[in-house]
């Protein structure tokens, strides 16, 4: 069923759930999810509309009966973990790639759908400073490096420098060019339309990409989209050295401390705590996990966070 015009603006993210059908079934329904919601917002009055949320939401109650074992569906903290590890794993792919300096359609669709996937977690509450600034960053790459590639030029690798005067040193991708690819498809998945949540940003004059925070871990989820292979010759990039937290030695032989009283709240976050340790570990994320598990001991074992 075609998008109405009136709710264009979450045709990508419905698109990434298509994609993510089979390979990532949790992917698919979080961004269905957020679609539906957005596309509440936007316009949910008018007959064709109307119809196509309804069909929307009939989709998204099969999906959840199917996937009622995962916890990842039954848990919104472990749903919220899978959806920010595996947006930001693909992030780092792209980001990996574009600091080596190697330009394709691969890594230019891997920033743009980690910047929908990080808008997805928006259904989970509010977004935080980090993930907005690594979204309007992966935004804003995906629509530079494709309007230079589209123009025969070589893009500036890396994050862009800022001069005295607080702009970016790289030139921003043009309101003409973005206006010139509404309604084309440059690559699977990729698409510049204009809309809330949709359009292309330029990157905020008073940020310094330089210094944005890059998660651990180095290397792509094995269901990174790959329509477009990068050149056979391409020199494959150098892992960054992962940043693994030192461990409490305390808490290595924790034993609860006299007189602690748990309450139920307290329980249930150390269960998020263990989950999140959990979701991290299914993408080798050591550093995510042992920060979880330490603060779900601290918390059983002093009843402090």
């Amino acid at each position: 069923m075609a998008v109405p015009p009136q709710l264009k603006a979450i045709q990508h993210h419905l698109r990434t759930a298509q994609e993510h059908e089979q390979r990532d079934p949790v992917v698919a329904y979080y961004c269905r999810l957020y679609a539906m919601q957005t596309g509440m917002k936007l316009d949910s009055k008018t007959p064709e509309c109307r119809k196509f949320l309804v069909k929307l939401m009939d989709q998204l109650e099969s999906m959840k009966d199917d996937l009622a074992d995962n916890e990842s569906i039954s848990q919104e903290v472990v749903g919220n973990a899978h959806i920010e590890n595996y947006a930001l794993k693909m992030f780092l792919y792209a980001d990996n790639e574009d600091r080596a300096g190697r330009f394709h359609k691969n890594m230019i669709k891997s920033f743009y759908s980690a910047s929908l996937l990080l808008e997805v977690l928006s259904v989970f509450g509010e977004l935080s400073e980090e993930n907005i600034q690594h979204r309007k960053y992966a935004r804003w790459k995906a629509t530079y490096i494709h309007n230079c590639l589209k123009n025969g030029e070589t893009p500036q690798a890396g994050p862009m420098g800022m001069d005295q005067d607080g702009e970016a040193g790289g030139p921003p991708p043009s309101q003409s060019h973005m206006d010139q690819d509404q309604g084309q498809d440059p690559a699977p998945g990729i698409g510049f339309t204009a809309g809330p949540g949709s359009g292309p940003e330029g990157p905020p004059t008073t940020t310094n990409y330089n210094n944005i925070h890059i998660p651990p871990g180095a290397h792509a989820p094995a269901n990174t989209p790959a329509e477009v292979l990068p050149p056979a010759a391409a020199v494959k990039p150098v892992p960054l050295p992962r940043s693994v937290p030192t461990v409490d030695p305390t808490l290595l032989v924790a034993q609860q401390q006299g007189g602690v009283q748990l309450s139920p709240e307290d329980f249930t976050k150390a269960q998020k705590f263990c989950k999140y340790a959990g979701s991290a570990l299914q993408y080798e994320d050591v550093s995510t996990a042992i920060q979880n598990l330490q603060k779900a001991l601290k918390l059983l074992t002093t009843g402090k966070e």
